[in-house]
């Protein structure tokens, strides 16, 4: 199920939640992201749906260690 599925105040507690409980060093979360791509997720796309987040809220951190996302790879590079 999307975030957006939930009406909007929920979906703001939702995301603001979940993306209080991501790791906030950026290498941390590029394992912890990686992982959950390799493990749950065919997508960037759809992990970020999921979890409620926006792609450039992940994109932008990891992007400042010098890691992009890779859809050949369904991983950060």
């Amino acid at each position: 199920m999307s975030c957006t599925a939930f009406p909007g105040a929920l979906r703001l507690h939702m995301e603001k939640e979940i993306f209080m409980n991501l790791p906030n060093d950026p290498v941390i979360l590029l394992s912890y992201i990686n992982t959950l791509l390799r493990d749950e997720y065919p997508s960037f796309t759809e992990l970020c749906k999921s979890l409620c987040i926006p792609e450039e809220e992940i994109s932008s951190k990891l992007s400042g260690i010098g890691y992009v996302y890779d859809p050949n790879t369904n991983s950060f590079r």
